[in-house]
């Protein structure tokens, strides 16, 4: 079921995580050959974690595999784990094992985050990539990014109080986050929001309870930074299945 609103987000509600994740699939295509005939590429930002997982290995079988035109096909990231990209945290490692080996993407159209290198090196040499590949524009509009919310409420690695929520010139930051014990690198919500497309994944039944506390309204500031998803010339929309949808408002369900 989707439930489109007059503003705000669309939300797709389906009965379990395999039909949501092959509508996603479907859809993904879809804009991939949009975006492609509309300006010769397709800009998508993947997220990282458990959730997109799914996504990422239909996609890198049949039909998608082999329909869609990979060479025109440029991948970026909308955060990592500041560790080399062979650890198993690595959200480069694990998108490169359900998809990126398995389809027709030249080396060259993968952008990873250099979570190997010095945090702030590595956030300031991916803002220059983005400028360089993306030229003159201010602030790059992605055609796609994906992301999923944490039980805290945070996306790509924008943490509950921490100072990336307050960023407004960089594009790209590197944030001690103090609950994971870690150095992340994450995209900003001036980039994110400039997206042509925003799609938030989420699945399973413990993700029902932020999905309400999302759905129902203002937080306190800073509370819960997927609220500040609000693309300003672009879409929103929320993939999940019956069971994180469960206790959603009536409007929003």
């Amino acid at each position: 079921m989707t439930t489109r609103f007059s503003s705000g987000p669309t939300v797709h509600r389906y009965a379990d995580a395999a039909a949501l994740y092959a509508a996603a699939a479907e859809a993904f295509g879809a804009q991939a050959r949009s975006a492609i005939g509309a300006h010769g590429r397709f800009s998508v930002a993947l997220a990282g974690g458990g959730t997109p997982r799914p996504l990422y290995e239909k996609l890198a079988g049949a039909p998608y595999r082999d329909s869609l035109d990979w060479s025109r096909v440029d991948v970026w990231f909308g955060d990592e784990r500041c560790v080399p990209p062979d650890s198993p945290r690595s959200n480069y490692r694990m998108v490169s094992e359900s998809l990126l080996r398995h389809v027709p993407l030249p080396a060259g159209n993968v952008h990873r985050m250099r979570g190997e290198a010095t945090p702030v090196d590595a956030a300031l040499a991916y803002e220059q990539e983005l400028h360089a590949v993306f030229g003159d524009a201010a602030i790059p509009r992605l055609d796609l990014i994906l992301l999923g919310v944490g039980g805290d409420g945070h996306t790509a690695s924008l943490f509950p109080g921490t100072e990336a929520l307050h960023e407004r010139e960089r594009l790209v930051c590197a944030q001690y986050v103090d609950v994971q014990r870690e150095w992340r690198l994450t995209l900003t919500f001036p980039l994110l929001n400039a997206a042509a497309s925003l799609w938030v994944l989420a699945h399973g039944a413990d993700k029902a309870q932020i999905l309400r506390r999302v759905f129902d309204g203002p937080p306190p500031p800073e509370a819960l930074p997927i609220q500040r998803i609000t693309p300003a010339d672009g879409r929103l929309e929320w993939w999940l299945d019956a069971a994180a949808a469960a206790d959603l408002p009536p409007a929003a369900a």
